[in-house]
């Protein structure tokens, strides 16, 4: 369950982002300026990956690290963009609350 937005002590996502965007730099990814569509398309085959291991009945443990993988990309992204994900995170997830039941939509 979600702490309240003020809770610092519950939400770490910043850390996160900060940690894997060091690394990728220390490891080269950001030697030059990078596409954002190709940054994108990382992002999604990490997705794909993950289904992909879902598919061939893959172990919650293979399934997860590619979700991990995702999350890695995302968090790299926002690194090198200055998106603060962890406040708008909480954002999107007070706003949520407030949708109706399947947001209104069929599917």
């Amino acid at each position: 369950m979600c702490k309240k937005q003020n809770d610092n002590k519950s939400w770490k996502i910043n850390k996160f982002i900060s940690e894997c965007h060091r690394i990728a730099r220390k490891k080269g990814w950001w030697d030059r300026e990078r596409n954002e569509g190709e940054l994108i398309a990382l992002m999604h085959s990490e997705l794909s990956e993950a289904l992909e291991a879902m598919r061939n009945h893959g172990t919650k443990d293979s399934i997860a690290e590619e979700l991990a993988d995702c999350c890695i990309r995302i968090f790299d992204y926002c690194g090198a963009r200055g998106i603060d994900l962890e406040k708008t995170l909480l954002k999107k997830i007070e706003y949520n609350k407030a949708r109706p039941y399947r947001h209104g939509k069929k599917f």
